[in-house]
Order: structure tokens, then sequence, then C-alpha cells
């Protein structure tokens, strides 16, 4: 299951952590956000153990999507040892992530 990040827990579990995190940024109103759900389930299974794959709600959530300049949803941000490294705009797929995603698991 897909971690729940917050603008609680963001700082925490994918800034100040070492490694890779995968955050989808998403509403519930989103349609795009909604087609692109199971992938980021898939993934959070995919690679449990090894990336911290998760969501976060913008409607709950303001101040890390504010922070990051998030305008539109879904946006996936890709960070490693806390800076984004990678981002994606929109749907997208599996096996797009997944190369994102392994271009920095080293």
């Amino acid at each position: 299951m897909a971690f729940e990040f917050t603008d609680t827990n963001f700082q925490e579990t994918a800034i100040d952590k070492q490694g890779v995190a995968v955050v989808d940024f998403w509403a519930e109103w989103c349609g795009p956000c909604r087609m692109i759900g199971p992938i980021i389930e898939e993934l959070a299974n995919d690679y449990n153990g090894k990336v911290t794959v998760g969501k976060l709600n913008v409607d709950h959530n303001p101040q890390v999507s504010m922070k990051y300049g998030v305008r539109s949803i879904p946006t996936i941000l890709i960070l490693k040892d806390g800076e984004v490294v990678d981002k994606q705009v929109g749907v997208t797929t599996k096996q797009a992530l997944e190369n994102k995603i392994n271009a920095h698991l080293s």
C-alpha cells in the first residue's frame, strides 16, 4: 500500500530520509489522478523496502504542494536524499515511472 505523505510528516519521511522517495500529488476529484493511482499502488508493492512510494492529497496538505510549486495534478516528484531529482506532470505509464525510479537507485 502506498505511503500517505502529509504536511506534518513530509520533512522526516521524504526530505530528511536517505534514499529515493516517490511522491504522487493528487486529489480525489481529479480524474487523471484516479487513473494513475493503481500504478502508484503497484510501484509501492514492487519497490517495498527499497523506495518510499506514496501519495500526498493536495487538498488536505497545501503547504508541501506550495513549497514544490505543484500547480497541476497529478504531479509526481522523485526525491533522492531529500532533493528533487525528477518530475512527472500528468498521466504516464508504469514503465516510464520505473525507468525514472531505477535511474536513481544506485
